[in-house]
């Protein structure tokens, strides 16, 4: 089944604002085939590391461009909300794998350093780069000129300084629902009057509350925002919800994985294509140009294709790392 990407008009909030977009690029995928996309940050107590396997420092060709507390130091510190399939999420040993996790292993390669992943929720994610919690969020993290300013998407306050992001990927957004069971639903205007499962600051809840200004007569959404997509799958496997929604790879990961796929099927088609960053504190131009200029070695050089071949996420691989490409 191949998805085509319409373009929406609504504005997303800072997506997964913090907790995902409007950038039409083409991501056409085959949902069986495709297995990712938008998204966390750490509230939870249960704060868990891991180190991405990087290998030998010695050589590396860009370890001389890093703020030199980080080269020395030797890790970077990733903030992610590591339940994301296939993003990032734990594999049945316990490891941090995924997409994610391939591509800063890569980029470490280049810096000479590790990258450090620590598990939280998305929508604290930004919070914990002001707090230098992080040095780096990477978690399927929609660019917007929202979040690159600090503005709550959803008031257009100003919440924060915002932050700079590196690109490295394209993806939109899906709507699922049970298999077999579609509720009438096609497009987002269905969803008014019916429930639906989310994770909670992401550009799914942002276009959920959105097309709640549009419904009218037919009824408000009920929204349900949950703090990762895993529980919010889990809610509308259970029947407590009429449909679901997250990244277009991460809904396609979902409906060809979850009860082997007999559970989920993607309706309607995806929407607000837009571009994942790596996201870095303002002020912090030394490591943000340095993940980018990291980021564009290993397209050149082959190891970015051999990762999103790996995860069949080629649709949305891109060419050159951009710097605050989002809209």
């Amino acid at each position: 089944m191949t998805a085509s990407i319409t373009r929406k008009t609504t504005t997303p909030k800072t997506r997964k604002t913090l907790n995902s977009r409007i950038l039409a690029v083409g991501v056409v995928a085959v949902a069986g085939s495709m297995l990712l996309t938008a998204c966390g940050d750490q509230t939870n107590s249960s704060k868990k590391t891991e180190s991405t396997d990087s290998s030998s420092q010695a050589g590396a060709p860009l370890k001389d461009q890093l703020p030199k507390a980080i080269a020395d130091k030797g890790k970077i510190k990733v903030g992610s909300d590591i339940a994301y399939p296939p993003v990032e999420f734990k594999d049945s040993a316990g490891k941090t794998v995924g997409i994610d996790p391939d591509i800063a292993a890569a980029l470490g390669k280049q810096l000479g350093v590790t990258f450090e992943f620590e598990n939280g929720t998305f929508d604290t994610l930004i919070t914990g780069l002001r707090s230098k919690r992080y040095d780096l969020a990477m978690s399927a993290m929609t660019d917007t000129k929202d979040r690159q300013e600090g503005v709550d998407s959803e008031t257009k306050k100003k919440v924060g300084e915002g932050v700079d992001f590196v690109d490295y990927f394209t993806a939109g957004v899906s709507i699922y629902t049970k298999k077999g069971d579609d509720k009438g639903i096609a497009s987002w205007a269905d969803l008014c009057g019916k429930k639906i499962a989310v994770q909670r600051g992401t550009v799914s809840e942002d276009m959920a509350k959105a097309e709640n200004a549009k419904c009218g007569a037919k009824g408000k959404i009920t929204i349900e925002a949950f703090d990762n997509d895993l529980e919010a799958q889990t809610r509308l496997r259970a029947g407590g919800a009429d449909a679901g929604s997250s990244d277009f790879p991460v809904a396609a990961y979902a409906v060809k994985t979850s009860g082997g796929g007999n559970d989920f099927q993607i309706v309607g088609e995806q929407v607000e294509a837009a571009p994942y960053g790596i996201a870095v504190a303002k002020g912090n131009d030394q490591l943000r140009d340095a993940i980018q200029k990291a980021l564009d070695a290993i397209i050149k050089n082959g190891e970015y294709k051999k990762i999103v071949d790996k995860w069949g996420v080629s649709a949305g691989a891109v060419t050159e790392a951009k710097i605050n490409g989002g809209t």
